[in-house]
């Protein structure tokens, strides 16, 4: 279902993938610096989400200024929390890349504005945590202040996220979080020897298997 979401003076462009039954709990999906939501990654998340009982909502907001991707991710997370269309008890936030950093700025920003749980947890495609070569500087800071679960995929060989780098984030991280590694990959998520389809099949059945555990942890 395709969707126009203020922004401003503007709209978002945005797609539902539905579910046949009615879901409880949401994805919101967004793209990094470069394409939009129809990122051949993100379809494939969304496809698979959906056909696995998971509203997922994606959107496409241009723009390389994280601020600016913030203030839309925001605009997003409130327009499905007011939808009467899709009532949903909670939301998980994902990006790819750029995408991630703008996730992870929402939740510190809205976990310091109101207590409502609505978000449920942040899932983290190839996190840009630092430039190539410039491991010096880390964007970590949001990454520290969240206390919701956090998934991280990335490629064992991205070189905006070396490993050594990214698991010493989360150890010092306050928040429940997981790791997964594909082997080889790198930002891009491409791995030498392997079908793009293969890849997606192990990074969407990885984010399914966590969300359903921290959906049904919420329920215990």
């Amino acid at each position: 279902v395709k969707v126009k979401i203020p922004f401003g003076n503007k709209y978002l462009d945005a797609i539902f993938s539905v579910p046949e039954k009615k879901s409880t709990y949401g994805v919101i999906l967004t793209h990094g610096a470069g394409g939009d939501m129809n990122f051949p990654h993100l379809v494939s998340l969304a496809a698979y989400l959906a056909s696995h009982g998971v509203l997922c909502l994606r959107f496409t907001c241009k723009g390389l200024n994280i601020v600016y991707r913030t203030k839309a991710f925001k605009a997003v997370v409130e327009y499905l929390k007011l939808s009467d269309d899709y009532k949903l008890s909670g939301v998980f936030l994902a990006g790819r890349s750029m995408g991630s950093r703008a996730a992870a700025s929402v939740i510190r920003h809205l976990s310091q504005e109101d207590d409502d749980d609505f978000i449920q947890g942040l899932i983290c495609l190839s996190y840009p945590l630092h430039r190539p070569k410039l491991q010096s500087k880390l964007r970590d800071e949001d990454l520290l202040f969240i206390r919701c679960p956090v998934l991280f995929v990335s490629g064992s060989a991205d070189e905006m996220c070396e490993k050594q780098l990214l698991e010493g984030v989360a150890s010092k991280m306050k928040a429940p979080k997981t790791i997964h590694w594909i082997d080889k990959a790198n930002h891009g998520m491409a791995v030498k020897g392997r079908t793009t389809d293969d890849v997606m099949e192990e990074i969407n059945t990885q984010v399914f298997s966590w969300l359903r555990e921290n959906i049904e942890l919420e329920h215990k």
